[in-house]
C-alpha cells in the first residue's frame, strides 16, 4: 500500500478504537505499511506526531483520558459469596456444624418426647452456630486482608516502559502507555502494547504464550504476512523480547490490544498451594480424623455403659468441640500476612506465600555478583592502551590524575566506547553534574558514558556526527556488541565497526592493535602484554571490556550498502584491537556479614557471573564467599610451585570454575565439585550454565535459591526452589519467573529472607504447640465424665471460650515474636522429615504440658467440690444421681442433701474454675513457647503483643467470671478470689520443668528424644511413688477425717472451722492424685 492509497474516509473506515473484527482489520491494514516513510507519513496524519518526537505530553494526557490505562480488565475471580461460604463451611467448621445440627435434634426429641424439656441442647446449638458464624466471618475478613495487601505487593514493582515524547526518552509506567506512543524495547524487556515496529537491530520475541511457537521471532518493519499474528512487524502486548533492540509506535493498548481479547492466555496461572498450607490441611485433617474417631469410639462406649443415646450425642459433641482448635487456621492467615508484610518492609517482595516458607529452609544460594553482591554502580577506574595502564579521571572538573589524552589511540578507544553504546542520560537533567545524572542502560554502559562525557564532551554529539546504522546487541553466547556508523571523519572510511566485549573474545577477533595511533600486528608479545594487563586489572576486582574497530573498505561497502545483522554480510575477523578499559563495581557494606550469616546457617553460597575468574575471585574473597585462608588449586600449586595436574582437587577447599571448564564437565564430574568443594565460583558462565548448576546443586538433594536479573535467567530462575529477581535491574521477564523480588537488588536481602522464612516456620511451631497444649485440659473432662462418671468438670461452651476468646490473641502475638539468637546458627530445615506438626510438639503439647494443664485443671475442680462436701472418693458413680433432676436429696460426703438446681450451681461453678486453671496455667504456655531452645530469661520480654496478650487472656477470663449476667448468658459463675490461685503451683511447674528440659537440651544437643523419654518416666515414677504413699500413709487418714467445706447456695452454712482448710487441700491433692492413678 502507498499513502496515496489512505485518504480520511479510508481511516474512518478503520477506526483505531474498533472491536472484534474491525479491530483485526485495522492491524491486518496497519501491518501492510512495508514502506517506513509511508507509515510516518500516516502517523503524522492521524497523530500530528513525528517518528523521532514522539507524542506531546499534553496529546497522551488526552489520548489517556480518552482510552483509559493500559491494562488488562483484571479476570474473573472466585465470587466472594463463594469464599465466603469456604470460610462457613470448610476445615473445622463442618465439624461444629454437625455438633451444632445434632444439638438442635436432640432438643427436637426431647421437645417432642417431654412437657418441660431442658434447653441445654438448644442454647448449646445456637452457642455452636454462633461460633462458626463469628469465626467464618473472621476467617473472610483475615483472607480477604491478606489477598489485598499480596496485591498492593503487585504495584510495588509496576513494569516501566521507555517511550519518547516531545523528543527525550522517558521511564514510565506500561499502564501510562497510549496508543501512538513511541516505545524503544530491548532484550528482556516485555511489550508494553500492541507495536507496529519501524526500526529493529536484531530484534526477536518470544510469542510462546500468543501463537505457541516455540522458537523466538525476528522482528522488523517489514511486512511479511497478511495475518498479523504472522508478520514481523507486529509485537504484541505482553510478549517478551528475548533479545536486540526495536522501536515501534503504539497501535493498540490494553483490552483493544490481541492479548486482551484473548483473555484466558493472559490471565496467569492458578495460584497454587503453598507447603505451609498443605501441611495445615493434613494437620486438620488429622486432628479431624482424631477427633471423629475418639468421638464415635465414646459414644458407641457410653451406649455399652447405659447411656441413653441423647447423653452419647452430648459426648459426641463434646470430645469433638474439645479437639477442634477453632481459632488455629485465622491465627495462621494472620501470622503469614504480618509476615509477608515485615519482609516488604526489608525490600523483600514475596509474590506468593510459598516463598517465605521455601526461602526458610534453603541450603545452597546461587548469587549473581553485579548489582546483587556488588553496587552495580559501575565506574571507570582503569584504561590500558599504548602498553600502559593509566588511572582514569572521574571528578567532575577533570582536576584528577592525567593522562595522555593527545594519544590517537585514546581518542580511538574513547569514540568506540561512546558509538558502541545504547545508554542515554535521562531527559531535563542537563543542569545537575554528569555523575549525578540518571542514565537509561544498564551499570556497565552507564560508566562508559559518563566517563567520556567527562572527558571528551557530549556523547550525544559524537553520536549525531556518527549515526548508527546496523547493531548487533551484545548477548551471552557472542560476548560482544557490536554496531556500524556512518563516518564523516576526513581521511576515513565511509563506515566504521566498532565493537566491545569480554577482552578475550574481542581479541581473538583482532590481528592487528593500535599503538601510538598507528596499527601493528598482534603479535605474541603483544598478547602476553595484553594477558598481564588483563590479569592485573581483573586481581583488582575490576570488570574488564575489550574494545577494537575495523575501517570498512568504501569499494565493498558503499554508501547505500545495506547491512544485514541475521545473515552477516560484513567482517567481524581481522579487527583492530584498541585497548581496555575496566570499571570497579564495589560490594555492598553489609554483604560480607551476609555471607557469614550464611555461612552459620549451614548455607553454602556460591557465585555465578559472567567475568573473568579472576575478577569472579578478587570479588568473592571480598565479600567473603572465599574465606580467608582457603585456597583454590591454582593457589595450592603457585604455593608449592608444582603443576595444576598434580594437585588432588580435594585438598582446595574452595574452587574456581571456568565456563568453558564447566560445559566439558559430565554431570558426575560437576557433583564432585558442589560436593567437596565448600566455597564455589563460577565464572565466564552462561545463563544456560547457570541451569546447569541449580540442577546439579539439586541432585545433592539441596534448597536452591537462585537470583538472576536477565531474560535468559528465567529458566534457572523457574528451576530453583526459589527464584529471586532484581527489582532495579531485573528484566521483566526475570520479574515474572521469580518467586521473590528483591526491591533493593541487595544480596543481604535474601538472607534477610531466609531468616524471616525460618522465624515464620518457628513462630507459627509455637503458635500451634501453644494452642494444641490446651486441648489436653479440654478433652480430658469428657473422658473422665465418661469412664469414672463424675460430674462434668468442664462445658463445651467454656472449652469454646477458651479457643475462641482467650487462646487467639496470645496465640497470634507468638507471630510478633524476635528471632532466637540461634536462627542463623543451626542446619537448614530438611522439609521431608521436619515438619510443623512433628512427633516431638504432639510429644511436648500432649504428653507433658497438656497433662500438667489437665492436672491443675482437676485440682481446682476437686478443691470446688470439696469444699461444698464432696470429696474425690465419692464422685465416682455419682453422675447419673447428679444429672437427675427429680432428685433433690443428693448427700454429699457430710450427710447434707442438694437438690438439682444446687448442684448445678456448683457445676457451673466448676467449669469457670477450671477454664480460670487453663488460663493461669496457659500463661506459663504462652511464656516457654516463646523459645525453642534457649531460656526466657535470654530471649527476655520484649514482645509487647505477647505481654498484651496475657493481660488480654486474664481480663478476659475476670470479665466472663464476674461479668453480670454471664450466669445466664454463658453459664459461668463468680469465683471466690482463692479458687484463683489453685492452679499458680502447676503453672509455676510448667515454666521450671521446661527452664530444666530446655537447660538438658542446650547442654546435650542431639539427645532430645531419650531426654523426653527420661523426663517421662520420671514423672510416671513420681506418680506412682505419690499414689502408694497416699494408698499406705495417707488414706486412711482421710477416711477418717470429718468436716465439710463452705457451700455456695446461702441455705448450706459451713461447719468445718477454718483451721481445717489447708488440711483440706492437702488431703484434697492425694485423692486427686490417686484418683487419677487408679483410672489411668
Amino acid at each position: 500500500l502507498t499513502e496515496k492509497q489512505w485518504d480520511k474516509e479510508d481511516v474512518c473506515m478503520h477506526p483505531w478504537l474498533g472491536d472484534g473484527d474491525e479491530d483485526i482489520a485495522r492491524q491486518t491494514l496497519l501491518s501492510k505499511f512495508s514502506c517506513v516513510s509511508a507509515w510516518c507519513t500516516f502517523i503524522t496524519s492521524c497523530f500530528c506526531i513525528f517518528s523521532c518526537q514522539g507524542l506531546t505530553s499534553e496529546k497522551a494526557a488526552e489520548i489517556l483520558a480518552r482510552d483509559g490505562p493500559n491494562a488488562l480488565t483484571p479476570p474473573p475471580t472466585t465470587p466472594e459469596w463463594v469464599k465466603f461460604c469456604k470460610q462457613m463451611f470448610g476445615g473445622f467448621s463442618m465439624l461444629l456444624w454437625t455438633g451444632a445440627i445434632l444439638c438442635f435434634l436432640a432438643y427436637s426429641i426431647q421437645a417432642a418426647m417431654e412437657e418441660e424439656p431442658a434447653n441445654d441442647n438448644l442454647y448449646l446449638g445456637v452457642v455452636l452456630s454462633a461460633v462458626v458464624i463469628i469465626t467464618g466471618c473472621f476467617s473472610y475478613y483475615q483472607e480477604a486482608k491478606s489477598s489485598k495487601i499480596m496485591d498492593s505487593f503487585k504495584n510495588l514493582v509496576p513494569q516501566q516502559a521507555l517511550v519518547v515524547r516531545g523528543g527525550e526518552k522517558k521511564s514510565i509506567n506500561a499502564e501510562e502507555v497510549v496508543v501512538g506512543d513511541l516505545v524503544e524495547v530491548k532484550g528482556g524487556d516485555r511489550i508494553p502494547a500492541d507495536l507496529r515496529i519501524i526500526s529493529a537491530h536484531g530484534c526477536k520475541v518470544d510469542n510462546s504464550s500468543l501463537t505457541g511457537e516455540s522458537e523466538p521471532q525476528t522482528r522488523t518493519p517489514d511486512f511479511s504476512n497478511e495475518n498479523p499474528l504472522e508478520t514481523r512487524n507486529i509485537a504484541f502486548f505482553s510478549t517478551n523480547c528475548v533479545e536486540g533492540t526495536a522501536r515501534g509506535i503504539v497501535i493498540s493498548t490494553g483490552d483493544r490490544t490481541v492479548m486482551g481479547r484473548i483473555a484466558t492466555l493472559a490471565s496467569g496461572l492458578e495460584v497454587g498451594r503453598t507447603p505451609i498450607s498443605i501441611e495445615i490441611e493434613h494437620f486438620i485433617h488429622i486432628i479431624t480424623g482424631v477427633a471423629v474417631f475418639l468421638g464415635v469410639s465414646f459414644f458407641i462406649l457410653s451406649l455399652i455403659l447405659g447411656y441413653t443415646w441423647l447423653e452419647a450425642v452430648i459426648f459426641l459433641i463434646g470430645i469433638i468441640v474439645a479437639n477442634v482448635p477453632e481459632g488455629l487456621l485465622a491465627t495462621v492467615t494472620v501470622c503469614l500476612t504480618l509476615t509477608a508484610k515485615r519482609m516488604a518492609k526489608k525490600n523483600c517482595l514475596v509474590k506468593n506465600l510459598e516463598a517465605v516458607e521455601t526461602l526458610g529452609s534453603t541450603s545452597t544460594i546461587c548469587s549473581d555478583k553485579t548489582g546483587t553482591l556488588t553496587q552495580n554502580r559501575m565506574t571507570v577506574a582503569h584504561m590500558w592502551f599504548d602498553n600502559q595502564i593509566h588511572e582514569a579521571d572521574t571528578t567532575e572538573n577533570q582536576s584528577g590524575t592525567s593522562f595522555d589524552r593527545s594519544s590517537a589511540t585514546w581518542a580511538s578507544l574513547a569514540r568506540i566506547a561512546g558509538l558502541c553504546n545504547r545508554a542515554v542520560f535521562l531527559a531535563e537533567q542537563s543542569n545537575l553534574p554528569i555523575l549525578k545524572r540518571d542514565v537509561a542502560g544498564d551499570a556497565s554502559e552507564s560508566a562508559l558514558l559518563k566517563c567520556i562525557e567527562l572527558c571528551c564532551g557530549s556523547v550525544q554529539e559524537m553520536r549525531e556526527k556518527t549515526p548508527k546504522i546496523a547493531e548487533i546487541p551484545f548477548n551471552s553466547t557472542n560476548k560482544y556488541q557490536l554496531s556500524i556508523h556512518k563516518n564523516s571523519s576526513e581521511g576515513e572510511s565511509k563506515h566504521l565497526l566498532v565493537m566491545k566485549g569480554a577482552p578475550e573474545r574481542i581479541l581473538d577477533r583482532c590481528s592487528t592493535i593500535m599503538m601510538q595511533g598507528k596499527e601493528q600486528p598482534l603479535d605474541d608479545e603483544m598478547k602476553d602484554s595484553f594477558q598481564n594487563a588483563y590479569l592485573e586489572l581483573g586481581g583488582l576486582g575490576e570488570r574488564v571490556l575489550g574494545f577494537c574497530h575495523y575501517h570498512l573498505p568504501d569499494e565493498q561497502f558503499p554508501e547505500d550498502f545495506a547491512f544485514d545483522t541475521d545473515e552477516v554480510n560484513f567482517p567481524t575477523e581481522n579487527l583492530c584491537f584498541i585497548g581496555l578499559m575496566s570499571m570497579i563495581d564495589p560490594p555492598r557494606a553489609a554483604v560480607p556479614d551476609a555471607v557469614g550469616k550464611c555461612r552459620s546457617a549451614g548455607i553454602k553460597v556460591i557465585m555465578v557471573t559472567g567475568d573473568h575468574p579472576i575478577t569472579a575471585k578478587a570479588i568473592a574473597k571480598g565479600v567473603g564467599i572465599i574465606s580467608e585462608g582457603n585456597e583454590t588449586v591454582e593457589d595450592i600449586a603457585a604455593r608449592l610451585n608444582i603443576p595444576i595436574n598434580e594437585v588432588n582437587p580435594r585438598d582446595a577447599k574452595a574452587c574456581v570454575v571456568h565456563g568453558g571448564d564447566l560445559k566439558d564437565l559430565s554431570p558426575e564430574q560437576l557433583d564432585d565439585i558442589l560436593k567437596y568443594h565448600t566455597e564455589i565460583v563460577f565464572a565466564r558462565t552462561s545463563p544456560q550454565q547457570k541451569l546447569i548448576i541449580v540442577e546439579g546443586c539439586q541432585r545433592q538433594g539441596a534448597i536452591v535459591a537462585v537470583t538472576g536479573d536477565g531474560v535468559n535467567d528465567s529458566p534457572a530462575l523457574k528451576k530453583a526452589d526459589i527464584g529471586v529477581a532484581m527489582g532495579i535491574a531485573g528484566s521483566d521477564v526475570s520479574k515474572q519467573a521469580a518467586d521473590m523480588i528483591l526491591l533493593d537488588d541487595n544480596f543481604a536481602s535474601i538472607v534477610t529472607g531466609v531468616e524471616e522464612g525460618r522465624l515464620i516456620f518457628d513462630n507459627l511451631k509455637k503458635s500451634i504447640a501453644y494452642t494444641l497444649t490446651s486441648n489436653i485440659p479440654e478433652i480430658t473432662p469428657f473422658l473422665l465424665f465418661i469412664i469414672a462418671n463424675i460430674p462434668l468438670p468442664l462445658g463445651t461452651v467454656t472449652i469454646l471460650c477458651i479457643d475462641l476468646g482467650t487462646d487467639m490473641v496470645p496465640a497470634i502475638s507468638l507471630a510478633y515474636e524476635a528471632a532466637e539468637s540461634d536462627i542463623m546458627k543451626r542446619q537448614p530445615r530438611n522439609p521431608k522429615t521436619d515438619k510443623l506438626v512433628n512427633e516431638r510438639l504432639i510429644s511436648i503439647a500432649y504428653g507433658q504440658i497438656g497433662m500438667i494443664q489437665a492436672l491443675a485443671g482437676f485440682f481446682t475442680y476437686f478443691v470446688i467440690l470439696a469444699e461444698n462436701g464432696f470429696l474425690p472418693a465419692t464422685l465416682v458413680g455419682i453422675r447419673v444421681s447428679w444429672d437427675n433432676k427429680y432428685i433433690n436429696d443428693l448427700e454429699d460426703s457430710y450427710g447434707q442433701q442438694w437438690t438439682y438446681e444446687q448442684r448445678k450451681i456448683v457445676e457451673f461453678t466448676c467449669h469457670t474454675a477450671f477454664f480460670v486453671s487453663i488460663v493461669i496455667v496457659q500463661w506459663a504456655d504462652l511464656i516457654i513457647c516463646k523459645t525453642r531452645r534457649n531460656s526466657v530469661f535470654q530471649q527476655g520480654m520484649k514482645n509487647k503483643i505477647l505481654i498484651f496478650g496475657l493481660f488480654e487472656e486474664t481480663a478476659l477470663a475476670a470479665f466472663l467470671s464476674y461479668c453480670p449476667g454471664m450466669d445466664v448468658a454463658l453459664r459461668m459463675y463468680p469465683l471466690k478470689p482463692n479458687w484463683w490461685f489453685c492452679a499458680f503451683p502447676y503453672s509455676l511447674l510448667i515454666f521450671i520443668y521446661d527452664e530444666i528440659r530446655k537447660l538438658i537440651l542446650r547442654r546435650s544437643p542431639g539427645g532430645e528424644s531419650r531426654i523426653h523419654a527420661f523426663i517421662i518416666l520420671f514423672i510416671l515414677c513420681v506418680c506412682v511413688c505419690v499414689c502408694v504413699c497416699v494408698c499406705f500413709f495417707l488414706f486412711p487418714f482421710v477416711s477418717r477425717l470429718g468436716g465439710t467445706g463452705d457451700l455456695l447456695l446461702k441455705t448450706c452454712q459451713p461447719v468445718s472451722p477454718v483451721s481445717s482448710h489447708l488440711l483440706l487441700h492437702s488431703r484434697l491433692c492425694m485423692n486427686i492424685v490417686l484418683l487419677l492413678g487408679i483410672k489411668f
